[in-house]
């Protein structure tokens, strides 16, 4: 089977594509380097010729919610309507644990995004996930000097690549809507992560969280980005993550 993956050759994007060739299908990626732009729609209809499924993964790095809401709405119509024109049969989205709960900029957007695919046409399906392990990485390294300010967060972290394989199981199943959260195998504290993280690295840099003003700041210190339910839960715990390739390559920008 042909696969489309919209944001394919982004950091989560490689992980989907691996993972949809790891199952014996044909990733298709759909990119600029592809020719295939998602906010103004060029090359949409061409490249979904023939695509029965779409797992988009594309991502805008912005906690301003404008910002995220054009991007996720106006990404999320031109895939939907696209899809409905080529006649695809499953839309999977990946979208965030306690976006209805954290009232974040960057979230607003993914609520967007999840209102229109699971009120379109094309049946779909939505995946929660919890943050990746990768995100800890990612801050330190959004933040030079020799202290890292990093948020107060309480969170149940699971590695990239096992979201990407459930968003692979999830694309081959039938569309069940909102499917059930994915989280990881443990709470952390995303400062604890951090020093972790440096510890591991041999680094000497001091963590500094500091809860976020608010609302928004008690729910992700508290329990807002926490899965309510049960559903599946990642194998690989942050001990193991931190001596795995993927800890010392991590770089870029991810939710």
């Amino acid at each position: 089977m042909r696969i489309a993956v919209a944001g394919g050759t982004g950091w989560v994007g490689r992980l989907v594509v691996d993972a949809v060739r790891a199952a014996g299908h044909e990733p298709v990626t759909l990119a600029r380097s592809t020719g295939v732009d998602l906010i103004s729609g060029s090359g949409l209809d061409q490249a979904l010729t023939a695509i029965p499924v779409v797992i988009d993964v594309s991502n805008v790095s912005t906690i301003n919610r404008r910002r995220s809401e054009e991007f996720f709405g106006t990404a999320t119509d031109n895939l939907l309507a696209a899809g409905q024109r080529a006649g695809v049969r499953h839309h999977v989205a990946l979208s965030v644990v306690g976006v209805d709960r954290v009232n974040w900029g960057y979230y607003a957007g993914k609520r967007r995004q999840e209102r229109l695919v699971l009120d379109g046409t094309v049946p779909a399906t939505v995946l929660r996930s919890t943050q990746f392990y990768e995100l800890a990485a990612q801050m330190l390294a959004s933040i030079p000097g020799p202290v890292a300010v990093v948020p107060q967060m309480r969170i149940q972290p699971i590695a990239a690549h096992e979201v990407a394989r459930c968003l692979v199981d999830l694309a081959l199943a039938d569309p069940a809507g909102r499917a059930p959260d994915i989280a990881g195998p443990q709470q952390l504290r995303m400062s604890d992560m951090a020093r972790r993280l440096l510890r591991s690295r041999g680094s000497h840099r001091v963590v500094l969280p500091v809860r976020l003003p608010g609302a928004t700041g008690r729910a992700m210190a508290g329990d807002g980005l926490l899965p309510t339910a049960p559903g599946p839960r990642g194998n690989q715990t942050f001990d193991q993550w931190l001596g795995s390739p993927a800890a010392q390559k991590t770089t870029g920008r991810t939710r």
